[in-house]
């Protein structure tokens, strides 16, 4: 039996948390997908996804806070990414350089740990009752950086992102922009990386916008839609992953694609009835 939803009740109360902590990382992950896309940044998520796969790991190994750890780990990678990649060539020549870097140092890491197995795999995969209340507390403080941080530079991001040479004639500081935002990116994933893993940060990060921008372009409903889409993606992958008793990562990347594939085919859909 694949589902068994019969102690349903008894077993809520186990993932408030990280149903508390889908819903945050859905609203940062819907947000921040946006400027993925418009920046076409998918492959640095990826990039930085490891390192901070790497930090957590060797966090997990040294004994000490986690979700710290894949701070780092994240924000050293967006830093690099962002100070060394201003063109696109040579920003994917850098993923590319630090995605097999930070996965063989988290293997290594995860290797020499001796402690629980879930936990090992919770970094690659994600975990259902993985988070704690004082991992909550560090997950709610990121959202509330990266939330308040989009709030200040939205509107000049956006030009920024949509067309960076007009934006720099208009005085728009690009640089300073494009720093701020992988690192703003770096907390996103580190963040992300605690609910979904390592491995599948894309399904928060890329998939929500991706599937939001094939049915409108405006720039009020896209992010709208993009979150409203990870929240379904998220929570939903939470709920059911509870009644089957596995990691949440395959519910929330299914569910995550299955409406990515209906948004890409409704313009076709609509386009046969007109």
């Amino acid at each position: 039996m694949i589902f068994n939803f019969a102690d349903y009740d008894q077993l809520l109360p186990l993932v408030a948390n990280s149903l508390w902590a889908g819903a945050l990382l859905a609203i940062i992950g819907g947000l921040m997908g946006v400027f993925v896309l418009t920046r076409d940044m998918s492959f640095a998520v990826h990039g930085i996804s490891e390192l901070s796969f790497a930090g957590a790991a060797l966090a997990l190994l040294a004994g000490v806070n986690v979700v710290l750890g894949s701070v780092l780990g994240s924000l050293i990678a967006a830093g690099l990414i962002g100070l060394l990649g201003s063109k696109a060539k040579d920003r994917n020549s850098i993923v590319a350089v630090l995605m097999p870097a930070g996965l063989g140092v988290g293997i290594l890491a995860i290797a020499l740990y001796h402690g629980t197995a879930s936990n090992k795999f919770g970094l690659l995969t994600g975990q259902i009752v993985a988070v704690g209340d004082q991992q909550l507390g560090w997950l709610a403080a990121i959202c509330a950086v990266v939330l308040g941080a989009l709030l200040v530079i939205w509107r000049p991001l956006m030009f920024a992102s949509l067309d960076s040479e007009v934006a720099a004639s208009r005085g728009v500081p690009i640089r300073a922009l494009s720093v701020t935002f992988m690192l703003l990116l770096g907390l996103s994933v580190a963040a992300s990386v605690q609910v979904v893993g390592a491995l599948l940060v894309l399904s928060l990060l890329v998939t929500p916008a991706a599937a939001a921008l094939r049915v409108t372009k405006s720039p009020v409903l896209v992010p709208v839609l993009s979150v409203i889409f990870a929240l379904i993606s998220v929570l939903g992958g939470i709920l059911l992953a509870l009644g089957a008793g596995l990691p949440i990562s395959p519910y929330v990347t299914t569910i995550s694609f299955v409406i990515y594939v209906i948004c890409r085919l409704l313009p076709s859909l609509k386009g046969t009835h007109q």
